[in-house]
């Protein structure tokens, strides 16, 4: 969790710190040479926040940076949850449906989202995977060239602007040394595989990463199988030691990744591996089709430095749902859209900023400026999920008649500025973003009964944020924080209006305002051992709802407010000679603070918000007997989880889980041999992963894999 590639302690409290590995493994050869020991650190170097090099230990905020070298040595590198499950105040439930991504909340924001990511920024190598309505998709991360993860949580998010609930920032290695090429497979429970291939390497100022892969699985559920194919490269240009261009490109392709859909709960107990037969009768899958680029240029002109970045790329999506047809007869409901999506994304941005440290007063004044612009163009159709007529068809589960047309943008425009002022014993940092964001409907699809539905609206916020720390003593910091939040609806919420789902865009929605404030502390104790706590409490106005969701659409509306309260912690020690233990735990209560009526149903104050469990915590043991040899035990828990606003469905039951990893590592001459055995969920217990929350056909719970086996083998040559 405190992870890093710098270190600011003391020389005493550095020598016994060791880094966090996650993995296990077997088999050490009597001739081999084992691997040394990653440099120990506890107090990570950190951009996410502040957007300049500071420790973690010193920012009014809570961020975590996660080391991947330990994550990709004892994990399959498929999901982000692999990497994320011990970041307080971050739930990452995997739906083990890989046609819906990840369901990624922090502190209680995304978790309504029925898929993708929403309430949260992701970036990856200074390139938002967010759109600029603040949908993202996870899935684009490549895990196995990552380097490491940062994860901000509360006020000081709100700096980047439109839903930032929080901000998890992936950066990938910087090619060093020698070329290097490497290779790995794995596989193991439920049919699943994976091959990656990768080189990478650096010379005369130039350097490069390029990795692919193939992941596979059956899944764990009926109708659930996936395939996904990655690429990624990296290209990094140091003309000189003033300056870098980085040049970065992904793709990720996913054809016919079956969706196996939510389950009820009667079907859930009698067979988690099941699915409904709607899913089996009309096939229900997605294909994505994912391409991206970017490129960003650093420079620093004496105590200046200037960041320059550019991106561009193109996402398509068919979905095929479980819409009845009925529900799509073009005679009563002419303004349905079909049960199949189609679009063609196109989007691009760029980004400015300049950052310029002087000498003011007693200490030193870090001040950045900086503008960031996004767009977003969706070429969107619907078509009905059948052939011939609704009530008799001839083929379910295929591309029928056309029954949507139009073209969806969103653009944003953010200036912001930001300054940290640092002295003796305080430091001051704060934050000012005016976001401009400007969703337009050009719709295409006008006929009898269903008419022009465009339209545009505008969404404007600034958002201040102020911290403040003071450093009680070198391993002692006390820090407040407090600030204004701001979250417009996504696309898809904005789809569909009237309770029936069948309206037009409901232009209607207000963003969601919100005010944050956190206080917390950061200590070392002794010379082994990092411990975070932190308090917070958020209060948000036209909090967004499901409203209705039948016929497959869901209709959102705005709530009156909503309180969330908690407290985080989390710790990371070496206790002992080859014994290293983390623990965190994040306790929040999250509920709406008015009385509103959804769906014709009154929600009373005090009930729970869906999606957010009120307990999460993760524990872990590791032990390395020797150099190049490690075994751990990972524990996660998670709360029950309430599935719709008046509480009264069947809350999802909480459950504890047991992990087992063990890594090994072994080097001989240019040759590295890495190997990895797995065991999730090692008691073989039964538990629903995550909600689709107000589902409304009652398909609430999306059920985790029982016990899972992995085990791969990785190795590469140094030339």
């Amino acid at each position: 969790m405190f992870a890093s590639t710098r270190n600011a302690l003391a020389p005493s409290l550095r020598t016994r710190l060791r880094p966090l590995p996650l993995a296990l493994l077997a088999c050490v050869g009597a001739s081999t040479v084992r691997a040394a020991e990653p440099a120990p650190i506890l107090n990570p170097v950190v951009v996410t926040g502040s957007r300049v090099e500071a420790e973690s230990f010193d920012l009014p905020f809570s961020v975590d940076a996660v080391d991947m070298q330990g994550v990709q040595a004892g994990n399959l590198g498929v999901n982000a949850s692999e990497a994320l499950a011990g970041v307080p105040g971050l739930v990452v439930q995997n739906r083990q449906n890989y046609a819906q991504d990840l369901q990624i909340s922090v502190r209680g924001f995304g978790s309504r989202a029925a898929f993708g990511v929403r309430g949260v920024k992701l970036i990856a190598d200074g390139i938002p995977a967010s759109t600029p309505d603040g949908q993202g998709q996870a899935a684009t991360f490549n895990l196995d060239t990552a380097e490491r993860i940062e994860v901000m949580r509360g006020p000081f998010s709100t700096v980047y602007g439109n839903h930032a609930g929080g901000v998890i920032q992936l950066f990938s290695r910087d090619p060093k040394g020698a070329p290097t090429v490497r290779g790995g497979v794995l596989g193991g429970s439920w049919g699943t595989t994976k091959v990656d291939i990768g080189a990478e390497g650096e010379k005369n100022g130039v350097g490069y990463v390029v990795d692919a892969s193939r992941f596979d699985t059956d899944g764990y559920r009926d109708h659930s199988a996936a395939t996904r194919d990655q690429l990624f490269g990296k290209l990094v240009f140091r003309p000189d030691q003033e300056s870098k261009l980085t040049l970065v490109a992904n793709a990720l392709r996913q054809d016919d990744t079956d969706d196996p859909l939510g389950l009820t709960w009667d079907t859930f107990k009698d067979d988690p591996q099941d699915v409904e037969s709607v899913a089996e009768t009309f096939n229900t899958r997605k294909s994505i089709d994912h391409r991206q680029g970017g490129a960003t240029y650093e420079r620093r002109f004496g105590a200046g430095r200037l960041h320059l970045s550019a991106y561009a790329g193109e996402r398509s999506v068919t979905q095929f749902q479980a819409i009845p047809t009925a529900v799509q007869n073009i005679a009563t409901r002419p303004r349905h859209s079909g049960g199949v999506i189609d679009f063609d994304r196109s989007f691009h941005g760029m980004g400015a900023r300049w950052t310029h440290t002087l000498t003011a007063g007693p200490g030193d004044l870090t001040l950045t400026a900086g503008v960031d612009y996004d767009r977003s163009e969706d070429a969107r159709k619907g078509f009905e999920n059948f052939l011939g007529s609704a009530f008799a068809p001839s083929a379910v589960g295929v591309k029928g008649r056309l029954r949507r047309n139009e073209t969806d943008t969103v653009t944003s425009v953010d200036p912001y500025v930001q300054g940290s002022w640092k002295l003796d014993k305080w430091t001051l940092q704060a934050g000012l973003r005016h976001s401009d964001v400007k969703f337009e409907v050009d719709d295409k699809y006008i006929v009898t009964g269903n008419p022009d539905d465009s339209g545009d609206i505008r969404y404007r916020k600034t958002t201040p944020a102020l911290g403040i720390v003071y450093h009680l003593s070198p391993v002692v910091n006390l820090y407040a924080s407090a600030a204004r939040g701001f979250e417009t609806p996504t696309l898809t919420e904005l789809s569909y209006s009237g309770t029936t789902s069948t309206d037009g865009f409901n232009f209607g929605l207000k963003p969601a305002t919100s005010k944050q404030y956190e206080l917390g502390a950061k200590a070392f104790v002794g010379e082994n051992t990092r411990v975070n706590v932190a308090l917070f409490e958020i209060r948000t106005k036209d909090e967004l709802v499901v409203d209705s969701a039948l016929g497959g659409r869901t209709v959102f509306k705005n709530a009156g407010s909503t309180l969330r309260q908690g407290v985080e912690f989390a710790a990371d020690t070496e206790f002992a000679r080859n014994w290293r233990g983390r623990l965190s735990l994040t306790r929040l209560h999250a509920v709406y603070d008015d009385d509103f009526v959804a769906g014709g149903r009154t929600i009373e104050d005090g009930k729970r918000i869906p999606g957010i469990p009120a307990l999460s915590a993760y524990a872990e043991l590791e032990w390395k007997p020797r150099a190049g040899l490690a075994t751990a035990v990972e524990v996660l828990h998670r709360g029950k989880v309430y599935v719709e606003d008046t509480n009264t469905k069947r809350a999802a039951p909480g459950y504890t889980l047991a992990n087992l990893r063990l890594t090994a590592e072994q080097r001989s001459g240019h040759w590295t041999f890495q190997e990895m055995v797995r065991v999730d969920n090692l008691f073989d217990r039964e538990h629903v992963a995550s909600v689709i929350v107000g589902d409304g056909n009652d398909r609430f719970y999306e059920p985790g894999p029982t016990r899972s086996v992995y085990a791969g083998i990785k190795t590469s040559y140094r030339f």
